[in-house]
């Protein structure tokens, strides 16, 4: 019958192998002192200890194969916490229980991961719901509202409202595509681009009451996706400008590896327990909470995506100002041999009159 079990390959193993030993040894015999018969009945007994022996200690040696073996098979879905005993020293069993329950380990926290992700995924689709709804809404009572009384209806007026829904509409879906490519976006998009000549385009394109104060190094050369950038400056800029009171600052410079800007306002900034809030999706202060100052509360939240997927970081601190202040890095591109840095400082951007342009729609602070 053939062996269902480790424990049984190794029992039949020594047997079989005892046994072999034992004929020869009982034929040897039996050829020089004539006593087969003694021999013979002498190697069945050892024989039969042997088989009993190996399957003792094969037993024993097996018992916790077996423990992992029954752990294993209690192990859920539903809770991955549990572990597989790990028996002392360093010998094949023991380290296939580390070995299994470090790959338990990282199941648990892919789990983890995983369910962390569908969370916010959830809560980001029933955040995208709500926002979407609020202008389909004004728009639907805007036109249930001229259907039933048409002849008190101010169409001029009906428009400009609808059309304020629409435009907010629009900017929510676009923002939430951006986010989308944003995410997707790969290595083979970006190429180097001079972020002291982006940071002062950004300035001359855009109008506003208040001109920042610009401080920046010369040739910070770093490796991005240039629209994406664009972007990412864009929306720090809104922000400040929405919420400056009378000075913006915008500085650049490289700070050992990474190239740091920093974007700073006057205005009423950020509480320190909120400075980490203000990155999520869809979030906005109580301080701009209405439509004319909310924007679509995604800003800031693209901003720290594209600074992530170019493998930089963004964060929020006090501005020496007295409002807030955003802190970006980005890895610096290795600068060419034989160039030299300068420094910018000037208190207005050196813009030609046929690069500036008329202002851009502000975004508020989430």
């Amino acid at each position: 019958m053939r062996p269902q079990s480790l424990r049984g390959y190794i029992t039949a193993f020594a047997t079989v192998l005892a046994a072999v030993l034992m004929i020869l040894a009982a034929v040897l015999g039996a050829i020089v002192t004539h006593h087969a018969l003694l021999f013979a009945s002498q190697a069945v007994i050892v024989i039969a200890l042997t088989g009993w022996g190996v399957w003792k200690v094969a037993g024993r040696t097996l018992r916790p194969m077996e423990t992992i073996r029954a752990d294993l098979a209690a192990i859920n879905v539903h809770d991955l916490s549990t572990r597989v005993p790990e028996p002392r020293g360093e010998d094949e069993i023991a380290k296939l229980a580390r070995t299994v329950n470090s790959t338990l380990s990282r199941i648990e926290q892919a789990k983890e991961i995983t369910m962390r992700t569908l969370q916010s995924q959830r809560q980001f689709a029933a955040d995208a719901s709500h926002e979407l709804r609020t202008p389909l809404a004004g728009l639907r009572a805007q036109l249930e509202e001229a259907r039933l009384h048409p002849d008190q209806t101010d169409v001029r007026e009906m428009a400009e409202l609808a059309l304020r829904d629409v435009e907010r509409l629009q900017a929510i879906i676009s923002d939430l595509l951006l986010l989308a490519r944003v995410s997707t976006s790969g290595p083979a998009e970006r190429r180097p681009v001079d972020l002291t000549e982006l940071v002062q385009d950004e300035v001359c394109q855009r109008g506003g009451r208040i001109q920042p104060r610009l401080s920046l190094e010369a040739d910070v050369m770093v490796n991005a996706v240039p629209g994406y950038l664009g972007r990412l400056l864009g929306n720090l800029l809104d922000n400040a400008q929405r919420h400056a009171t009378n000075a913006i600052e915008v500085t650049l410079r490289r700070e050992g590896p990474d190239a740091e800007l920093i974007v700073r306002d006057d205005g009423e900034g950020i509480p320190s327990e909120e400075r980490e809030r203000v990155f999520e999706r869809f979030m906005r202060l109580d301080t701009a909470r209405s439509r004319d100052r909310g924007g679509t509360g995604l800003g800031l939240a693209i901003a720290r995506d594209i600074a992530v997927s170019h493998g930089g970081k963004l964060h929020a601190e006090a501005s020496p100002l007295g409002g807030a202040e955003f802190v970006l890095r980005l890895p610096l591109m290795a600068p060419p041999l034989g160039s030299h840095s300068t420094a910018v400082d000037s208190a207005t951007p050196r813009c030609d009159s046929r690069t500036r342009g008329p202002g851009r729609p502000h975004r508020a602070r989430p």
